[in-house]
């Protein structure tokens, strides 16, 4: 390794530990918003966080965060000690915290409305009879970014959930001792909040009907009878936060009076829905590329043609094959709302249109529409991006990135040594390593990153806008948290390690560019694996 390549690790070794501290300041203060009651002590915690930051910052010559993190400890030094925070400080404390929030982002995602927040999620509560348990299952929670909380008590937990509603309760059906007494806590908890908390049941001694329905009754998503290891709890409570958030459809709606239209269009937005709305069916064609349609919404009787006829053709196109089209007419003739239907539709809504019977229709084919696109583009197993949508994924972003000039990157990974880890522990716990990978991926990387399983232990990562160092230092910032991560196995613990090929996109093929990012993968496991290199050539 030559000089040059030695600094520039060392940088990145740095430029690591500057974010791990500033994130340590990010977390802290989420805890102090949490529970004011601690302000005091956790107010100590922050200017010590605050002050080893810069420290580090300045050190490493990161005069960006460096400067962050002095205007959080102006901030805090203009607060009076021991007092609670006034509304003024307050304002000036969270400018100063999204300041320094900022500057931890990816380079590319600091221009993105989308960058993802660098604080943890809303806590994840935890009883379990089981003390040991709890604390293994916090241990790994916190590598997927969660923060997790383990009561001892009912008290306790019902003290906490009123302070702060919590994403999830993990919940053992006897926590406290007496039978079915951790049910009883949550029917007490759900009626203090006006929306259920998503809670999953464990049992090791109960799984009768009786008992799955009296826990489904008082918000009960999962009911594990016997109980599960930490891998599979995990992907559960992944399941049922926030981090999931339903990305609103996209309705394109046809009608040619111009009043209908508007009306239309003021209904969708109003229900949080993206709408893009057009009066002249001759620009269906145009619409249907530039809009991208996940619902579409076609007045029957227009001028010069019907919605059936504009159906027919959008259905002769593939990708438009099992969009949902709803059909908005005056015509209460049954026979011929099913003869229009018969010509691919999917849904007849009479004129006038109720705003809520329009919007829950939406949400109903919405809902099936995804899934079973899900069905054709992504992988069983990880949820992630098949091989073929990978691949038409990567050709779009190449699309874009020749006509915006941008950079972009393709990057495979391959989890080292995986026939061992299936060979040693067997098939199930290889899957739940896939798994967990998968979503160690998709929380670490950016709305705007696509990643899919390209096969097998093989998984391919799209970085649009992204320097091929940039995308470099995340990878490998992924490589050596990932490879932390202890993996369960029945009373066993391993942990697993990958290699990566990276190639920053030069003007060629999605072909081209998979085979440079092949090879380098290749190199990398030629090189003893667990590493990230980038493509020479």
């Amino acid at each position: 390794m030559n000089d040059e390549n030695q600094k520039d690790k060392l940088r990145q070794h740095f430029a690591r530990r500057v974010t791990t501290q500033a994130r340590v300041v990010l977390d802290i203060w989420q805890r102090l918003g949490e529970q004011p009651a601690a302000a005091a002590s956790f107010r100590d915690d922050l200017v010590n966080a605050t002050q080893k930051l810069v420290r580090y910052a300045q050190r490493f010559e990161m005069d960006r965060h460096a400067s962050a993190g002095q205007a959080l400890l102006d901030a805090l030094n203009d607060c009076p000690p021991g007092e609670p925070l006034s509304a003024r400080h307050r304002e000036t404390l969270q400018q100063a915290i999204d300041n320094l929030g900022h500057s931890i982002l990816r380079r590319t995602d600091q221009a993105c409305d989308d960058a993802p927040s660098t604080f943890r999620r809303t806590p994840v509560y935890i009883a379990l009879s089981n003390a040991e348990i709890a604390a293994r299952l916090i241990k790994q929670l916190e590598f997927f970014g969660f923060r997790a909380s383990a009561f001892g008590s009912a008290e306790a937990l019902t003290d906490a959930c009123s302070l702060h509603k919590p994403e999830t309760i993990l919940m053992d059906v006897n926590f406290g001792g007496d039978t079915h007494e951790g049910i009883a806590t949550v029917e007490r908890l759900q009626t203090r909040h006006d929306t259920p908390i998503p809670v999953v049941f464990m049992s090791d001694e109960d799984g009768t009907i009786e008992t799955r329905l009296r826990a489904s009754r008082c918000g009960g998503e999962e009911f594990f009878y016997p109980a599960v290891d930490p891998g599979q709890l995990i992907e559960k409570i992944e399941t049922y936060t926030h981090g999931n958030n339903v990305e609103p459809y996209r309705v394109l709606v046809l009608d040619d009076s111009r009043a209908q239209a508007k009306f239309m269009e003021t209904v969708l937005k109003k229900a949080g829905l993206i709408a893009h709305v057009i009066t002249d069916p001759m620009q269906i064609i145009k619409a249907l590329d530039a809009f991208a349609p996940e619902i579409i919404i076609l007045d029957m009787y227009m001028p010069g043609c019907t919605g059936m006829e504009i159906a027919r053709v959008i259905r002769q196109q593939d990708r438009y094959h099992s969009v949902p089209i709803i059909y908005l007419s005056a015509e209460d003739d049954v026979g011929k709302q099913l003869h229009a239907m018969s010509l691919g539709g999917d849904d007849f809504l009479t004129k006038p249109i109720d705003p809520k019977h329009l919007i829950g229709t939406i949400h109903n084919r919405g809902r099936r529409a995804r899934s079973l696109l899900a069905l054709m583009i992504r992988d069983s197993l990880t949820g992630l991006y098949n091989h073929t949508h990978t691949l038409y994924l990567l050709d779009q972003e190449i699309v874009k990135a020749r006509q915006r000039n941008h950079e972009l990157c393709f990057a495979m990974l391959d989890i080292d040594y995986f026939k061992k880890v299936n060979d040693t522990f067997g098939h199930p716990i290889g899957d739940r390593v896939l798994r967990s990978l998968s979503m160690f991926l998709k929380q670490r990387l950016r709305k705007s990153d696509h990643v899919g399983r390209y096969g097998g232990e093989e998984f391919a990562i799209i970085l649009p806008d992204t320097r091929e160092s940039d995308a470099r230092a995340v990878l490998n910032e992924i490589r050596e948290r990932f490879q932390e991560l202890q993996q369960p196995a029945g009373d066993r613990e391993f942990s697993v390690t990958f290699s990566g090929g990276i190639a920053s996109w030069k003007g060629e093929s999605s072909q081209s560019l998979c085979e440079r990012a092949d090879r380098a993968l290749y190199q990398a496991k030629a090189q003893g694996r667990n590493c990230v290199l980038a493509s020479d050539n």
